[in-house]
């Protein structure tokens, strides 16, 4: 794989994401924790966190992804 075409998925990769997080910016994980384990009995709590992407990642995503495509596609030429 070349640089150029490293530059053009990444590019793409990005774009990607970064349209993700413009889309989806508020997602939330669940985690199950063990609390206590005595013989084969287990106590476990499941816990959700929410998690924020802040409002200039997904536009900045967007643009770093575009420019890295230009830069692969002008450097085929």
């Amino acid at each position: 794989m070349t640089s150029k075409n490293g530059l053009l998925i990444s590019g793409a990769v990005i774009v990607i994401l970064g349209v993700l997080a413009l889309a989806v910016p508020i997602f939330t994980t669940k985690d199950t924790k063990e609390l206590a384990k005595i013989g084969d009995l287990k106590v476990t709590a499941k816990e959700e966190s929410t998690h924020v992407i802040p409002p200039f990642v997904g536009p900045a995503a967007l643009i770093l992804g575009v420019v890295l495509m230009g830069a692969a596609l002008v450097r085929r030429q």
